[in-house]
């Protein structure tokens, strides 16, 4: 089961601001530090700082799971962390530069539209290690490392458990903005394993606007339930709160966890989005709180890389679903994702 997130009081301002010289605010976890202490300890100190991406820190989706990663890592290290929460994208320099005037010695910053602040932090930062999640680097910056996973490969698998266990033919998908690749490699990749095990399913994919395209469960729910008067009877929900929105609508139908299925995203959501438990088939899972973590430590060790580091993903468990996926369906995804994994099965998805 996931860590319990331990949350402080969060500011209603454009984000939750650190005060460099002690002032209170954010999440904080350490072995070395008291929660709510201001800033990083001392020079002694590891200190994780973690921008978080447009949503909140407790979005039960990617920047949860980042931050769960650094709060895992600073208990391995012996460390201190601490994340500034983004309302804006215009603050993601401001906020970043608040962990650097802080002297943290990494800086974990979540999302792919963060990956320009991240290179030029990094660049004017040499001394300071960054890790940027769900960042591909194109150049490689020896003090940055971006987090990346192949979405397509999780979401084939899950379009491939959709494609064997529809009844009417109709599945969906209800997800952020297509202008980040992430979340069209997911939305594109559900559709090429639904296709793959059921060439005459149909698959409809609905992209969110690019504005506020993670933190809008309303539009997520309308789309779900769109999609369900349709005739759509498993939905993917990919895109933050907003795909948070579409899984607790979908849990709401008739037939839910008989008729109608959900799947979820990026983490085990059966366990981060418990209104949704009772239609969850599975969740298209990228490890990111173990990847989080683990470049951290590496960044502690001395160990950590620039470029490109690759995650892992999968499938969740069917937790309460379980009766309702047949064995023989069980031993064909697991097969597919063996494939996936060893390069013998392509998603033949293209950006």
């Amino acid at each position: 089961m996931h860590r319990k997130i331990a949350l402080a009081a969060v500011a209603a301002a454009s984000a939750v601001v650190l005060a460099a010289c002690g002032g209170s605010g954010g999440g904080s976890s350490s072995s070395s530090a008291a929660g709510g202490q201001g800033d990083c300890p001392g020079a002694d100190a590891f200190c994780i700082g973690l921008v978080t991406d447009t949503g909140k820190v407790d979005d039960k989706s990617f920047n949860q799971s980042a931050w769960e990663g650094a709060l895992e890592a600073a208990s391995a290290t012996g460390g201190y962390a601490k994340y500034v929460e983004t309302v804006d994208p215009k603050d993601y320099e401001n906020n970043i530069n608040q962990f650097i005037q802080a002297q943290y010695d990494v800086i974990v910053t979540v999302g792919f539209l963060m990956g320009e602040a991240s290179i030029a932090a990094a660049k004017a930062n040499p001394n300071v290690q960054f890790i940027g999640v769900d960042q591909f680097q194109g150049e490689e910056i020896p003090n940055l490392t971006g987090l990346v996973f192949p979405e397509d490969k999780a979401g084939y698998a899950a379009g491939y458990l959709a494609g064997l266990m529809t009844k009417t033919g109709k599945i969906g998908a209800v997800l952020g903005t297509d202008t980040v690749p992430p979340v069209k490699l997911f939305g594109e990749g559900y559709k090429a394993g639904a296709l793959a095990a059921n060439p005459s399913v149909e698959v409809t994919l609905v992209y969110h606007a690019p504005d506020n395209a993670f933190n809008d469960p309303e539009w997520g729910a309308a789309e779900a339930k769109k999609q369900l008067a349709q005739g759509a009877d498993i939905i993917f929900g990919a895109g933050g709160n907003t795909g948070n929105g579409a899984l607790i609508e979908i849990a709401k139908a008739p037939g839910a966890g008989e008729s109608i299925f959900c799947i979820g995203v990026d983490t085990d959501q059966f366990f981060t989005v418990p209104q949704a438990a009772t239609c969850l088939l599975t969740s298209a899972e990228k490890k990111l709180t173990l990847g989080t973590r683990t470049l951290i430590e590496q960044a502690q060790a001395g160990t950590r890389k620039g470029g490109n580091y690759f995650g892992l993903t999968g499938l969740a468990p069917y937790h309460d679903t379980e009766a309702a996926v047949p064995d023989d369906v069980k031993a064909k995804v697991a097969e597919v994702i063996a494939g996936l994994d060893a390069g013998t099965i392509m998603t033949n998805v293209t950006l």
